[in-house]
């Protein structure tokens, strides 16, 4: 594998996109999988009339054997609900519904009640050993795309950068993967390791899944516009969708104005589609916001 990185780094150099000005989008995207609470793809609403992601949560690069977990560099297990939601459960989802693509979501909060930190031994053994684990999960399981959300760190931003645009970039240089999203919150920790990762690799990066509900409980819709432009600016020429959460998460809930903001962000051409966690919390009612969503997106125009 060591031969990867000497072509990986001339190819990620000259590698770039051009970035179309984003625009409003029928996109909608749910993590699932991350609370044991045996959420089924079977469960979960599907308008036809809209793309819907559904993001496996999460593929973490710890181990779990003793009492303490311990990061592993890169090599990465699966730690959802591998019960209910197999490799042919998958397979069968997308092949009933053919506006459905299925991800992973890297990292997490926790791991058995304790942080998970991004903790590379090296840029070089990291990304080759998550090139190999990342890449047997996603054939395993017919995945379609990666999302990014370390929300613990025990190394500098620009390292976080390189492991992560590096692993990126092959995952999409050699079609493991087809997407990638990236999932950061307004943190003094965690944003600094997420704009270091866009100034350099944004070209790679899909979709901002901003995590729009960890601010305050209480958000007002003229606040969370502001959030929106802020971040907006922030991640400059990406699609940064909007949150909420259906857990006891803080931001703008449904029931205060959250799809009034959608509304309005509509207007002006910045609706760059809707994501929620999670489906585990949403099962107990029923997914009432989730098919309030999926509806919004099918009737915006």
């Amino acid at each position: 594998m060591a031969a990867i990185f000497p072509i990986l780094l001339v190819l990620v150099t000259s590698f770039s996109l051009s970035q179309a000005t984003p625009t409003n989008s029928r996109l909608f995207r749910e993590y699932i999988g991350a609370e044991g609470k045996g959420v089924r793809f079977s469960d979960v609403p599907v308008n036809p009339n809209i793309e819907i992601h559904y993001i496996l949560s999460f593929a973490i690069d710890y181990n779990t054997s003793s009492s303490n977990p311990s990061p592993t560099n890169g090599y990465f297990s699966v730690y959802w609900d591998t019960d209910n939601l197999t490799p042919s459960a998958v397979s069968s989802f997308k092949a009933h519904h053919g506006n459905v693509k299925v991800a992973m979501s890297l990292g997490g909060d926790t791991i058995n009640d304790q942080f998970v930190y991004f903790n590379p031994k090296s840029i070089n053994s990291w990304v080759s050993n998550a090139i190999h684990s990342i890449s047997d999960i996603a054939s395993n399981y017919s995945l379609d795309g990666i999302d990014i959300d370390y929300e613990h760190f025990s190394t500098d931003p620009d390292t976080f950068a390189e492991c992560i645009g590096r692993l990126i970039f092959y995952l999409k240089q050699q079609r493991i993967v087809s997407f990638a999203s990236i999932a950061p919150y307004d943190n003094a920790t965690v944003q600094p390791h997420y704009l270091a990762l866009w100034k350099k690799y944004g070209h790679l990066i899909d979709y901002v899944n901003f995590q729009f509900y960890a601010y305050p409980k209480g958000t007002s819709v003229s606040q969370f516009l502001k959030y929106f432009e802020i971040q907006n600016s922030n991640y400059g020429g990406g699609k940064v969708l909007v949150s909420f959460g259906t857990d006891e998460s803080g931001g703008l809930s449904p029931q205060n104005g959250f799809f009034d903001a959608c509304i309005s962000l509509r207007r002006i051409n910045k609706l760059h589609g809707i994501f929620i966690w999670s489906a585990d919390d949403s099962k107990k009612d029923g997914f009432p916001y989730e098919k309030r969503s999926q509806n919004f997106l099918a009737n915006s125009k």
